[in-house]
């Protein structure tokens, strides 16, 4: 089983729907118990950050999980929810975060349109199991703020957008995606069948 954490800021039928069609069960859930009892779970997000983080604390979610990223079992946060995962976030005033990763959210700065809307091409920084047998394929992103992660061994993609934008980040069995993996055509629903897959060889494994 798949949760897939609701705090009320999120995509979450069209990510239940993405991680069923790829054939695992999903679990729509703000329920501490049935979180630490799957075996993946995915933190999806749309909106501002501090609202999120509000949202996650007073549903007691921001301490559920963080236990559960604790356990080793595999955790996914997608757009706004790969940003939460970090420390904080300059997004309408400063905001601090989950600090599962080290490092912040800025707004582009610049003379291009923000927010950055449409299909880009990713740029792998090393090796993987999240991106075992992918080419650098284009995904879809929408967002106005982007990740400057403190470690670079947490950067395991990128992407260009008048600069280089983080894209995939992961270390241990956290990860994140900034774009949006279920409307992201082959390459997006690839990406999310390899995190499933690292889920159940999880499980299988303990």
């Amino acid at each position: 089983m798949i949760a897939i954490i609701d705090y009320g800021m999120g995509n979450l039928h069209s990510v239940r729907s993405a991680v069923e069609r790829l054939g695992y069960s999903a679990l729509v859930t703000a329920d501490e118990r049935e979180l630490l009892d799957s075996e993946g779970a995915i933190l999806p997000g749309v909106g501002a950050f501090g609202d999120a983080m509000e949202h996650l604390r007073n549903a007691g979610l921001d301490e559920a999980v963080k236990r559960y990223a604790q356990s080793g079992k595999p955790l996914m946060g997608i757009c706004l929810g790969m940003q939460l995962l970090f420390s904080r976030s300059e997004e309408y005033g400063v905001h601090e975060g989950l600090n599962l990763l080290p490092g912040e959210v800025v707004r582009f700065q610049g003379s291009f349109k923000v927010p950055h809307m449409g299909w880009n091409k990713l740029s792998f920084k090393q090796s993987n199991p999240l991106l075992q047998g992918l080419e650098e394929g284009h995904v879809y992103f929408v967002h106005s703020y982007h990740v400057l992660p403190e470690r670079k061994e947490d950067l395991l993609a990128t992407t260009d957008y008048h600069q280089e934008v983080t894209a995939i980040v992961g270390r241990g069995n956290v990860y994140g995606m900034q774009f949006h993996p279920e409307k992201s055509g082959a390459v997006g629903m690839r990406l999310l069948g390899n995190f499933l897959n690292m889920c159940v060889k999880k499980q299988a494994a303990t």
